[in-house]
């Protein structure tokens, strides 16, 4: 799409600043770039995962049994956990403000893991701050 994020836009985002541009421009590649609006549910806890999301702008709620447990933003990426550990999703997920992120479907993030090792490193990151693991 003519209005994806450039890569460079990209790396200002946290995580993602470890990336180079051809790594950045693959990202952006294997994904849908798209718009949503403030509470749109993006992901139900307990179903089967097949999808993930980068969040380019904006703000959403992690929540279990209808609880918050985090507020994730730009460069976080949700979804990913219960697609690389095939299991259902263990979170819904929210969105408090309009977002815009790089939706993937599973077989796109599985390729993107696999053709961008830092992009799993960034993945990597962002699962062990939400389960408090070195």
């Amino acid at each position: 799409m003519t209005d994806a994020p450039q890569p460079e836009r990209l790396a200002r985002l946290n995580r993602l600043e470890a990336l180079d541009d051809a790594d950045l421009a693959t990202v952006v590649r294997a994904g849908r770039h798209v718009h949503l609006p403030a509470d749109w549910a993006l992901i139900w806890e307990k179903t089967p995962a097949d999808k993930a999301y980068l969040i380019v702008d904006g703000e959403v709620s992690v929540r279990k049994g209808g609880q918050e447990v985090a507020r994730l933003g730009p460069g976080d990426v949700i979804g990913e956990m219960a697609i690389v550990n095939h299991k259902l999703r263990s979170a819904s997920v929210v969105s408090l403000t309009p977002l815009e992120v790089i939706h993937y479907t599973s077989e796109s993030l599985e390729r993107l893991l696999a053709e961008v090792p830092a992009f799993g490193d960034a993945l990597r990151g962002t699962t062990a701050d939400r389960l408090g693991t070195p």
